[in-house]
């Protein structure tokens, strides 16, 4: 009987209330703060965090250096060079058994931070153990999808928290598939 991995992988991200997580041009100015929210909490639950290509291009177009989050900080992309990013690991091939190597590793969870492109793949590859929403208590209308068109993933529900802001916390469980 195989093991289970050390660490899980949790995609925790702001979504819409119809469902997006950025804007039609990416951005996310809709994304209201909560004062009860303790993000350096939320930060320790963390040693590593995985993010597709755009979200790491938004953060470096708004001078937001990955090493904010004081963690080890993998980018999926097959076209950044790791000689130019040298403050970040590049995962260029062979993504999802990376992230299963990681996932086996002695340590805190990994966050998957933003990107519904690679949550869909590593959903897919059942790599993904959570998925934490924040609903933010706004209608977008367009824009980047939580989740790109796939298969069909049952979820078990953890728990949900309402805050003061009208913003709507919750977790689920992945099913693994076999």
């Amino acid at each position: 009987m195989a093991s289970q991995p050390r660490r899980r992988l949790r995609f925790s991200v702001a979504m819409s209330l119809d469902g997006f997580i950025a804007g039609p041009k990416g951005e996310y100015d809709w994304i209201i703060q909560d004062p009860t929210v303790d993000f350096n909490a939320l930060f320790r639950q963390f040693d590593t965090v995985v993010m597709g290509r755009r979200t790491y291009d938004a953060m470096v177009a708004k001078s937001i250096s990955p090493s904010v989050f004081g963690m080890r900080v993998f980018v999926v992309s097959t076209s950044l060079r790791a000689i130019q990013h040298p403050d970040v690991t590049i995962l260029r091939f062979k993504v999802a058994e990376a992230i299963a190597e990681l996932k086996e590793e002695e340590g805190k969870d990994i966050w998957l931070f933003g990107g519904g492109v690679l949550f869909r793949s590593l959903l897919d590859e059942g790599l993904v153990d959570t998925v934490e929403l924040s609903v933010i208590p706004v209608l977008l209308g367009d824009g980047i999808r939580l989740l790109p068109k796939g298969r069909r993933w049952p979820l078990h529900y953890v728990e949900s928290k309402a805050l003061p802001s009208g913003i709507l916390t919750i977790s689920y469980e992945t099913s693994k598939k076999s």
